[in-house]
């Protein structure tokens, strides 16, 4: 078996690993590479394969970063199938539909904006075009094929599939690649993205049986997370001290795990009094429908979220929320004053309505942004967090002048810890450890941590690099 590492090495994003064994061609993830625009639209739309020789696609879950570019796949040649659990395939076909309705978008505005200019100094700019078109996205649809966890498929010729629960995300699964080449018998495990014990909604991640390597992420592998039942505190003070000056808070969150798992917290902490009664909307189209996806697998959800369904509530859902669909209403919350808060995709703050939201409030020093989930380098989610003084939106330079907060307490991402635990099953066996997914700083330490305590090689593999599994 030979695998080739083409994205998510050195970075979080862009997840993409190709496998070879027995002349098939798999890969592992196809995600959108997200950061400086011009190297995203590269990485992106020029494959480092020719997508009409891969086999199949296997994918741990549904994120962007890890599925966001299989339309461009497809509109570039291949027509193999896509292995995904059923919550996973549910989930990409809302989320791949909208990725494309928001490329088309993003393009229409940035050109609109590229002829207003040149009416007023008369200078002429390349038009932007989208990464691929709903129509691209609409063609991979059919390619999926829902598999179970814990059943063994057949991906290629000797190469067997499995998948385990990572309990990173609704549907998130890691995979266990089984090939039989010239009479030996090579086992790897992908990580996908690791979770954490006890997230809300959906369940911990399982134990993993021997393999031979693992391909593993290292988002937080330099860190360690605070306390998960400290995050209601949290969430609490930043909503209450925000009311208290009348300000907004505005959310980047993904549209699917964190929006959900915050309205369950918000519905709560409402419940118990601890915050005012305020409106909340998730404003995204995506988040609408990524729950309406959650409500129709019950069987990813923990003991503590099956007993609302137990009791006839619905988790996602309670008087004071409401889920905007239309743009009409997400223009209009800019004539609504506050306090109010309003959860947005993207998680990154890349594109979509949360763009407008932030463009509208990052100025007001009442107002409170609130990050809840890692953000890339390059990303305005990072400018945020690191606290630029101005940061770009929409091509013009605003101030921050926002509050800015941080809640980690709620990544889907293990950290150096609880992924030391999570592999700890597969020890005996390994070989070597590859650690991709992961800014260098996270690598090099989760590299570190993983020879002091169970003395194996730990690999941060570059783009390109390959290697052979024996």
């Amino acid at each position: 078996m030979k695998v080739t590492f083409w994205g998510a090495t050195k970075t979080v994003t862009g997840s993409l690993h190709e496998v070879q064994s027995n002349g098939a061609r798999i890969l592992l993830e196809c995600g959108l590479y997200q950061g400086r625009r011009k190297e995203a639209w590269e990485r992106n739309c020029c494959f480092p394969l020719k997508p009409e020789s891969v086999s199949a696609v296997l994918l741990s879950h549904a994120h962007i970063d890890h599925s966001g570019n299989l339309p461009s796949l497809v509109k570039q040649g291949f027509a193999g199938p896509i292995y995904a659990t059923p919550a996973t395939a549910d989930l990409c076909h809302a989320m791949l539909l909208d990725s494309a309705h928001l490329q088309e978008k993003d393009a229409l505005f940035l050109n609109k904006r590229a002829e207003r200019r040149k009416k007023l100094i008369d200078i002429q700019e390349e038009l932007v075009e989208p990464l691929y078109t709903i129509e691209d996205a609409q063609k991979a649809l059919p390619l999926f094929r829902p598999v179970h966890l814990r059943t063994p498929t057949q991906a290629g010729d000797g190469l067997i599939y499995e998948a385990f629960e990572a309990g990173h995300m609704l549907g998130s699964s890691a995979l266990v690649l089984t090939a039989k080449e010239n009479g030996k018998t090579v086992r790897v495990a992908f990580s996908g993205d690791v979770g954490r014990p006890n997230l809300p909604i959906i369940k911990d991640p399982e134990p993993m049986p021997p393999v031979d390597y693992l391909i593993m992420e290292s988002t937080y592998g330099d860190r360690l997370h605070k306390p998960l039942d400290s995050v209601a505190d949290k969430l609490a003070d930043v909503i209450n001290r925000t009311c208290g000056r009348g300000g907004k808070v505005i959310v980047p969150a993904f549209a699917v795990g964190r929006t959900q798992q915050l309205v369950l917290l918000l519905h709560q902490l409402m419940n118990a009094h601890r915050i005012p009664s305020i409106p909340i909307f998730v404003d995204s189209p995506l988040a609408v429908e990524a729950t309406e996806v959650h409500r129709r697998h019950p069987e990813c959800f923990d003991a503590e979220t099956q007993e609302y369904l137990n009791n006839h509530e619905d988790p996602f859902g309670f008087s004071r929320l409401r889920y905007l669909r239309e743009a009409s209403e997400s223009k209009a919350l800019n004539d609504l004053r506050g306090p109010y808060m309003v959860i947005s995709a993207s998680g990154m703050a890349e594109a979509g309505r949360i763009l407008h939201h932030l463009r509208n409030n990052i100025e007001d020093p009442r107002n409170t942004i609130l990050i809840t989930g890692f953000q890339a380098e390059n990303t305005l989610g990072r400018k945020i967090v690191d606290k630029w003084p101005e940061v770009p939106i929409f091509g013009e330079l605003l101030r921050l002048r926002a509050e800015v907060v941080k809640i980690n307490e709620l990544s889907g991402h293990a950290d150096q810890r609880e992924l030391l635990a999570w592999m700890k099953p597969m020890v005996p066996a390994l070989k070597m450890v590859f650690l991709v997914h992961g800014e260098p700083t996270q690598s090099q330490a989760l590299a570190r941590a993983i020879h002091e305590q169970y003395g194996l090689e730990a690999v941060i593999p570059s783009r390109g690099d390959s290697v052979t599994l024996t």
